[in-house]
């Protein structure tokens, strides 16, 4: 098992999610409105006058097959539109309860 975290531009939501529905990847953690900053490019997002966009982000737990057809079509999504940002981080998961 793998845990992907993913953070992306808040107009990324649907996209994300449909990817982890259409990678059989049913359960995840949706953290809704964040805040943050991309560490090479993008603006800030912070949800405030200066800066109103804001991030979301998804922590979901997935079988070592599927972290790579996940990862390759979120990077797909991440292209289609650059000037939003997505970023997706894997660890691996060594218990459960």
């Amino acid at each position: 098992m793998q845990a992907i975290f993913i953070a992306f531009d808040q107009a990324h939501y649907e996209a994300v999610i449909d990817i982890l529905e259409k990678s059989s990847c049913r359960g995840f953690t949706s953290f809704g409105e964040i805040q943050g900053r991309g560490s090479k490019t993008g603006d800030p997002h912070y949800g405030s006058h200066a800066w109103p966009a804001l991030d979301g982000a998804i922590l979901t737990i997935v079988e070592d097959e599927r972290v790579e057809l996940v990862l390759s079509k979120l990077k797909t999504l991440d292209e289609s539109k650059p000037l939003l940002g997505l970023r997706a981080f894997v660890w691996p998961i060594t218990q459960t309860i």
